[in-house]
């Protein structure tokens, strides 16, 4: 089973000719409500991934409202187990996003019933059923630190996707979470903001790569975008990997469809570079089409491009 803790919103999306300055109303015409939040995507796209052959459980917080029973009823719908809190104090989180004519955005997050999701949410054992936990920075690190050091005193593997990064994150923060993590996912300017914080050297992400995993005993995963991902060992060994080539339209949710895909492919018994390819194939596929969750491909789509070959 792959258990993914985290932020779980709704998503309102509005078109604008151009977004909003200070004091001023812009008029739309309309706007698009989507499913959101790292932790519910990277559960929707660990479940696509896998397609069944690996559960996926979500264990968030939403509120006793309209959204909350909707983000229930669609993890459901997308083979997804809603493991729960319904807050009577807090509402279910919303993103409010403006769009602009030239694609660029603005976006206003309310995290609401997120910022209570505890530890206690996933007790021992129903912890000790997964094969990886997945976390994000969206919800309270002490809970997310406290699952990480319990799955590790139970065996289980520990997958941090350290996104979003925040500015005033302290060192002694950063070091327990390396220290409890067995795989640290990362784009370049987080691997930038860590080695900031750690002093280390930061003109090469390949070199950050390999001093986190050397020093911490853990597989750092950097994703470089458009040009793919890299990966480090404990023992120095880096793998350099590139996509498929694709026709982008839209790149949103493309970092949480590659953190859920190789989620799953590293519980199905994937070596981590059969595993890293087809989380590239999964984030690649997931830029040909609008939206986060909605353009998540599945298993079928992903085996086209990426033979399930690597398991081992």
């Amino acid at each position: 089973m792959i258990t993914v803790f985290g932020s779980i919103n709704m998503d309102l999306v509005a078109s604008v000719t151009r977004i909003a300055a200070p004091g001023e109303t812009v008029l739309a015409e309309g706007y698009r409500s989507f499913f959101g939040g790292k932790g519910a995507n990277q559960a929707v796209a660990a479940a696509r991934a896998s397609s069944g052959a690996v559960p996926v459980a979500f264990v968030g917080v939403v509120g006793h409202d309209d959204y909350g029973a909707l983000a229930a009823a669609n993890l459901r719908a997308q083979d997804v187990e809603p493991r729960l809190k319904w807050s009577d104090e807090w509402a279910t989180g919303l993103a409010f996003i403006m769009v602009d004519a030239e694609g660029e955005n603005a976006i206003t997050v309310v995290s609401g019933a997120n910022c209570v999701l505890s530890d206690e949410q996933l007790p021992d054992a129903d912890l000790a059923d997964a094969k990886i936990v997945v976390l994000q920075m969206e919800t309270p690190f002490e809970a997310s630190l406290s699952i990480a050091k319990r799955a590790h005193a139970l065996g289980v593997k520990v997958m941090w996707n350290i996104a979003p990064m925040q500015a005033s994150f302290s060192v002694a923060r950063i070091v327990a979470l390396l220290t409890n993590t067995d795989y640290l996912i990362a784009n370049e300017h987080e691997a930038r903001q860590v080695a900031t914080l750690l002093d280390l050297p930061a003109a090469d992400v390949a070199d950050i790569a390999v001093s986190l995993s050397t020093h911490h005993g853990l597989i750092c995963v950097v994703t470089l975008g458009a040009n793919g991902a890299l990966a480090c060992s404990p023992d120095g060994t880096l793998t350099v990997m590139r996509p498929p080539t694709v026709a982008v339209v839209d790149t949103t949710g493309a970092g949480d469809t590659f953190c859920g895909g190789l989620a799953a492919m590293l519980a199905e018994g994937h070596d981590l570079q059969s595993g890293l390819y087809r989380a590239l194939v999964g984030a690649s596929l997931s830029c040909t089409a609008a939206g986060a969750q909605t353009s998540m491909p599945n298993r079928a789509a992903i085996d086209r491009l990426a033979p399930a070959t690597g398991t081992g």
